[in-house]
């Protein structure tokens, strides 16, 4: 299954893109799933996944917490979180 992936902020900068189509495992099947996923293939992705903690997501243009299935998402963003002004 191919996702789309949109990567903002610091997330984009660590990896240097801002978007990508990747298609996980099977064993991939959650929020914390695909970050680790992503995190474990090195490099920019692995300084921009260190803190999972850290990272949000939205799934199609609903907010997602780390547990939630990524089953049939089409496009999934990824960023550091955002404060306020």
């Amino acid at each position: 299954m191919a996702i789309d992936l949109l990567y903002f902020a610091r997330v984009r900068e660590a990896i240097g893109r801002s978007a990508e189509s990747v298609s996980p495992p099977s064993e991939v099947i959650s929020i914390a799933d695909l970050v680790g996923w992503l995190a474990s293939r090195g490099g920019g992705y692995a300084e921009a996944f260190a803190e999972p903690s850290r990272i949000r997501a939205a799934i199609g243009d609903r907010f997602a917490e780390p547990d939630q299935p990524i089953s049939g998402a089409r496009e999934i963003a990824l960023f550091p979180p955002v404060t306020g002004g």
